[in-house]
């Protein structure tokens, strides 16, 4: 699919309606995941370096 992509825009052909269609469809659950796993990636990290510091005080 890539290939056929890459072909048409050495060609110069534009995007057709179902290229555009996949395409939203391959983002939107990006859209939606990813700030939930920023914010889990945030609690994660920040619980690692608490630990971090608990095991350092004691």
């Amino acid at each position: 699919m890539k290939e056929k992509r890459q072909r048409k825009r050495e060609r110069g052909e534009h995007y057709s309606a179902v290229d555009v269609f996949l395409e939203l469809l391959f983002w939107i659950p990006e859209v939606l995941f990813f700030p939930f796993r920023v914010v889990f990636w945030l609690f994660r990290g920040l619980g690692k370096m608490i630990g971090d510091v608990w095991d350092f005080i004691n």
